[in-house]
């Protein structure tokens, strides 16, 4: 609760916070920690979704953005036709809406299935393409695209991730620099319109980022309290580089 104090009351820009032994970086702006762009309707999250996806992947965020009050609208989505996904380890999932991602402020895209490279996962949908070529076709002003674990390595196949700073899976990170990315040693790599999330359980701190970026600092304490979860490692943004 200490914690949670301080980080509603601080203003400096690259504050972090010792919790746990796990160092938290808030890098920000000079504006007040708990400002942030004000909006008049949800924020609209689309979650993609494929066969082989990584249930933690793709619930953890969810679950935070269905814990924020109405202050956000999230959707699972397939590019696709909607209908059942069958996860990484067994778990159904009911898809019903399609990709649509002019109706989005926020896409992300879980991983899933990385070490299994025969089986459904990410990398047949790499294979197959469908999903790079619509997240490549989908940038626009106005619009974040994320991903967890190794759904960066679908951004990558896209082009999203060249020369841009970013992160992935542990096992992944070698790959994902190979193919021009601009690796960091982070939890959370927020780059503007890009942001990318390490390994499975880190689409926890992906939604919670994401959620008081957007929305603001008081509204993620209170889903953090709802969740009963402090976020942990660092978050490093472009304010944070220099």
């Amino acid at each position: 609760m200490e914690r949670r104090r301080f980080l509603h009351g601080t203003t400096a820009a690259g504050a972090a916070v010792v919790a746990g032994g796990a160092l938290t970086a808030t890098a920000v702006s000079g504006a007040p920690a708990s400002a942030a762009p004000r909006r008049t309707a949800p924020l609209r999250v689309d979650i993609v979704m494929f066969d082989g996806v990584e249930e933690l992947d793709c619930v953890a965020p969810h679950s935070v953005f269905v814990n924020g009050q109405g202050r956000a609208e999230v959707r699972y989505v397939t590019v696709g036709r909607p209908g059942p996904i069958r996860s990484a380890h067994g778990v159904g999932f009911q898809v019903e809406h399609r990709w649509s991602p002019e109706k989005a402020d926020v896409i992300v895209v879980p991983g899933g299935g990385y070490v299994r490279p025969e089986g459904a996962g990410v990398w047949a949908e790499i294979k197959r393409g469908v999903l790079p070529r619509a997240l490549a076709a989908a940038s626009r002003e106005g619009l974040t695209i994320s991903s967890v674990c190794t759904g960066a390595m679908l951004l990558s196949a896209a082009g999203l991730t060249k020369d841009r700073p970013c992160t992935t899976h542990q096992l992944a990170k070698a790959e994902l620099e190979a193919q021009g990315g601009l690796v960091k040693n982070a939890r959370v790599v927020d780059d503007g319109d890009l942001v990318t999330a390490g390994g499975v359980s880190s689409g926890l701190e992906l939604g919670l980022w994401l959620f008081k970026r957007e929305i603001g600092s008081d509204a993620v304490l209170q889903v953090e309290e709802i969740l009963e979860y402090e976020p942990r490692g660092t978050v490093w943004t472009a304010h944070s580089s220099s």
